[in-house]
């Protein structure tokens, strides 16, 4: 949802908004000309301050200073589709120009890497970004499949976009069953970001996936040299082990266990890691 005041909304009446944003740490300020406001000057300070939960954000976009603020702009988005309301972009900055009718202000050019890429690739990896960690409720590995391909038409030109969209592709192919494409992308993430834990992680079950046990456990093994907290890699590198080297299956379990205490969503994987720890000690 995205609210647009293209005048500036004096916020003098809205009491509880004022005291939220006076609780809020500004995220982001710059110099932001877009607005008609005939009794203020041509380029005001700004301020962008966000809020939210696990899964949303709320983005308040405020145009002067505190103690007489207005706002230009607010919006509630998933966190995946949060990138594309940079004040910097274009297609965001669109909404809030004067139409060809009025008068005054500057254009301000997009600026910051992230502001450069494609909106298309940015929209479409959000969607796939959605779609596979269920944000919207279940999963959807279709159709996270589509979006990550569709992105991958439109490209990204900077080399961290590029990387983990190859990962991305990568988890769904693995997710929907084509084992041998998933394992070329997830090599070619790690082509441009050669020591990410999570990408290293997940070519390790594709490994693992295609009978290379080997492979597998060298990868898991990588991943948690890379970082010696992450605690799903430990619990694939004890599935992994548990056949031929029972002691050390243990004490990974252990481990894994240790770092999730608390955690919600891995209960599960905790319980099965504990029936395990009790089979392999029997």
């Amino acid at each position: 949802m995205l609210f647009v005041f293209r005048s500036g909304l004096d916020l003098a009446p809205y009491k509880t908004l004022r005291y939220t944003l006076s609780q809020l740490k500004p995220s982001l300020e710059f110099y932001l000309t877009v607005a008609q406001l005939a009794d203020r000057q041509s380029m005001e300070t700004s301020t962008l301050y966000d809020t939210g939960d696990e899964k949303t954000t709320t983005r308040y976009l405020v145009l002067g200073e505190r103690n007489a603020p207005r706002l230009l702009e607010a919006s509630f988005t998933l966190d995946p589709y949060v990138k594309l309301f940079s004040p910097y972009r274009k297609e965001f900055l669109d909404r809030l120009r004067e139409t060809a009718q009025q008068t005054g202000g500057q254009r301000l050019d997009t600026q910051g890497a992230e502001d450069k890429e494609p909106f298309q690739s940015l929209q479409q990896f959000a969607r796939g970004q959605t779609a596979q960690l269920g944000y919207c409720g279940t999963k959807n590995d279709v159709i996270a499949l589509d979006a990550y391909q569709k992105a991958s038409a439109s490209g990204f030109t900077n080399k961290v976009w590029q990387a983990e969209l190859h990962h991305r592709l990568g988890v769904s192919w693995e997710a929907t069953g084509n084992l041998e494409k998933a394992k070329s992308e997830l090599l070619e993430s790690l082509a441009k970001r050669p020591n990410s834990p999570e990408v290293i992680n997940n070519l390790g079950i594709v490994f693992g996936k295609l009978g290379d046990r080997r492979n597998a456990l060298a990868s898991f093994e990588k991943a948690v040299s890379l970082r010696p907290n992450y605690a799903i890699a430990r619990f694939n590198m004890a599935e992994a082990i548990e056949e031929n080297n029972p002691k050390r299956a243990i004490t990974e379990y252990e481990t894994y266990m240790a770092l999730v205490e608390g955690l919600p969503d891995e209960a599960d994987r905790s319980a099965l890691a504990l029936k395990r720890v009790k089979e392999l000690k029997h």
